[in-house]
């Protein structure tokens, strides 16, 4: 292997433990080049990442025969990834091994975010024991002040919001000291500021430093840095070479999509069909009461204050953009509503005109919400062997996993559904064997199945390509218009902000007070 080449990729293929996934790579990456990684939800690129950094079960192996196979890494054993797929991995493994039914206080926070970046330099650390003196120096680490998480560090991962565990992670692999840095996706979930941060750090510090490859599922707010360019697309290797030359069939493409037209998407039975099953409110009492009230709601964690006073009103029919920095309290926010945060009964919340801790079930509510949040996928990445078809009927139980024989009503309008989205024919499919992207896109279609009274989308599009992307945006926008649903949407990304979201809650942790409420006309 010629001195400048990093790692080298020569008639090889991708397995897991049951069967190749991505067959026939050829790639060479040399000193001085950072990699793009992209592609379409579910073409090969996760696949490609996730093996390249040894995770995942997965791994690279020669192909046999008479063709020359080669796979040599210099960056081997020193290869850090941060992506969404090790991000839910990580609040897995926290609830895995949750003891707070054996800790005094009923309370085990689990690991820490500094014990957890700790880990990546003394592997031997056990939760409970102390941590090295050095680690207490964690705080004046400029890697710690870069991604902006001093505040955080003894805080408990499963506490963290999905922007804080996602800085948690890049800080860890800054710190580890690897050679190989694998960013998958790594915009997704961060503010504004922390957007910049990271771009500002890959423009900047990278450069030269070490070995970079970027994943991305779009082409946009693609760092200087980048030089060359993999795609995959239907589990091959789709363009590999320079950015310049990359740009060139980007721009092909485009005004390929423009000359053809664009094509309208249409929902099934050209609608949203609400299924007969779902009941709707009993009286008209329950029809002029709010979705949502909440009354001086106050939510801390120890010292640390997430909600101050918060009062807040949802009607129907007002559909909602909930916006705030990471750690600001949205997540907190709609676990209030969701039932996932139970600081909810010592508050003044009440759901659909009953007030929560009055008797009701977490049925009784959960029956009239539809949800996508992070911590629905990581609770469905726990159930990874469950068909993308029995999924999406578990959105009618409110259920994770499916455990009683669907209705054939249900069945086929799930089957609608799974086609709405690109899954034609794919219903059998195990929700574990699919990308990240294509997993939330899953989700997406579970939660808007039974036309639910409120629908709560926390960063609904995080990891999908633009294809998907465009399809949720567009589906978002027709629930809205639809009068039967309203939506709480939260997102980062002002070009998915929707024309139906005329309210907006502004979360502003350092101010007092600590949100604000406008309403666009």
């Amino acid at each position: 292997m010629p001195q400048n080449t990093l790692i080298t990729i020569q008639n090889c293929r991708i397995d897991n433990s049951r069967k190749t996934i991505v067959q026939n790579i050829n790639w060479t990456m040399n000193a001085g080049e950072n990699w793009l990684v992209i592609g379409p939800n579910g073409g090969g690129k996760a696949d490609f990442l996730n093996a390249l950094a040894g995770v995942s079960g997965l791994k690279i192996t020669p192909n046999a025969g008479q063709n020359v196979s080669l796979f040599s890494n210099s960056f081997a054993g020193s290869t850090e990834i941060v992506s969404l797929e090790r991000a839910a991995k990580i609040i897995q493994e926290e609830r895995d091994n949750d003891e707070s039914d054996y800790v005094e206080g009923g309370v085990d926070i689990g690991r820490t975010a500094r014990m957890f970046i700790a880990q990546s330099l003394w592997p031997d650390i056990k939760k409970g024991k102390p941590l090295p003196p050095e680690a207490q120096e964690f705080d004046n680490r400029p890697e710690i002040e870069l991604t902006g998480i001093k505040k955080i560090l003894d805080r408990g991962l499963k506490y963290l919001s999905t922007g804080e565990i996602r800085r948690t992670l890049l800080a860890r692999a800054l710190i580890s000291g690897k050679q190989l840095l694998i960013l998958s996706d790594p915009f997704a979930g961060l503010d504004a500021q922390s957007r910049k941060i990271i771009f500002d750090f890959i423009e900047r510090e990278l450069t030269g430093a070490l070995g970079l490859i970027l994943g991305m599922e779009r082409w946009n707010e693609i760092p200087d840095t980048i030089t060359h360019v993999l795609e995959f697309t239907n589990k091959e290797i789709s363009f590999c070479g320079v950015r310049g030359e990359y740009e060139k069939v980007m721009h092909k493409r485009e005004t390929l999509r423009h000359a053809q037209g664009s094509q309208s998407l249409v929902l099934p039975d050209n609608g949203i069909v609400v299924p007969e099953r779902v009941e709707g409110p009993q009286n008209s009492s329950e029809l002029d009461s709010p979705l949502v009230q909440m009354t001086n709601v106050n939510v801390a964690w120890g010292d640390n204050h997430v909600l101050r006073n918060l009062s807040w009103t949802v009607n129907r029919g007002e559909h909602w953009l909930i916006q705030g920095p990471n750690g600001s309290g949205k997540t907190t926010l709609l676990e209030l509503i969701t039932g996932d945060n139970m600081q909810v009964f010592c508050n003044d919340v009440k759901l659909f005109g009953n007030r929560r801790g009055s008797g009701e079930t977490i049925w009784d509510i959960k029956k009239q919400l539809g949800i996508v949040s992070y911590r629905l996928h990581v609770e469905y990445r726990m159930l990874g062997g469950t068909s993308l078809l029995n999924v999406i009927i578990s959105g009618f139980r409110d259920s994770i996993g499916l455990y009683e024989a669907a209705k054939d009503t249900e069945i086929d309008l799930a089957k609608k559904w799974l086609a709405f989205g690109g899954f034609s024919g794919r219903e059998n499919e195990s929700f574990g064997n699919l990308s990240y992207g294509e997993q939330r896109a899953i989700l997406i279609l579970r939660s808007a199945v039974k036309s639910p009274a409120l629908l709560i989308l926390d960063e609904p599009c995080h990891g999908l390509d633009e294809n998907f992307r465009t399809k949720v945006l567009h589906l978002m926008e027709l629930i809205g218009e639809g009068g039967t649903t309203t939506m709480l949407h939260v997102t980062h990304d002002p070009t998915e902000i929707l024309p139906c979201e005329k309210n907006i809650l502004q979360l502003c942790p350092q101010e007092d007070p600590m949100y604000v409420i406008k309403t666009q006309k």
